[in-house]
């Protein structure tokens, strides 16, 4: 005989609404719940494993995002990357340039685009920071069953492609 599977902090909270509004769908809620429950706790222990680093989550996503596409890319894929408005991009841009670690330039061939280039000393910190994530995120996961996390990366992937739609430069 299997044994039900132990209550959630989600599920006390989906209890209250249903008592309610016991008339409610509430699969889409416990979805959402969730996953802005598990994201949020993914991003806090990232943030604490790149403190003691002196760095921000803004920061690994843009240098990692740079770094990904081989260390240079236009201000308009970096707001694409970091899914940030041309102001805050710029921003925070203006302050790793100021840290060391991006240069921006004028694009030869465009001169209507600037180019954002990782430094040496900012290559060096995007491989440090990306270091730091990999090891939390395998911490975060290391009690999860692998064929677990197999299956939710699929299960996202699906989710992703049916609310954004497939990567517009894949």
């Amino acid at each position: 005989m299997s044994r039900p599977a132990p209550a959630d902090r989600i599920d006390s909270l989906l209890a209250y609404v249903e008592s309610i509004y016991p008339e409610r769908d509430l699969t889409a809620k416990s979805v959402a719940w969730r996953l802005r429950r598990a994201a949020h706790y993914v991003d806090t222990e990232i943030k604490r494993g790149l403190a003691p680093l002196g760095m921000e989550m803004w920061e690994l996503e843009i240098l990692a995002g740079i770094r990904r596409y081989g260390g240079t890319v236009t201000m308009g894929q970096l707001q694409d990357i970091a899914q940030l408005t041309s102001g805050a991009i710029t921003n925070r841009v203006a302050r790793l340039e100021r840290d060391g670690y991006v240069q921006r330039d004028v694009d030869a061939v465009d001169r209507r685009q600037v180019l954002v280039t990782l430094t040496p000393i900012g290559r060096e910190r995007a491989e440090q920071v990306i270091d730091v994530n990999q090891r939390v995120e395998e911490e975060i996961f290391a009690a999860v069953d692998r064929d677990l996390q197999v299956r939710l990366a699929g299960d996202l992937r699906q989710l992703l492609l049916a609310t954004e739609g497939p990567d517009p430069r894949a």
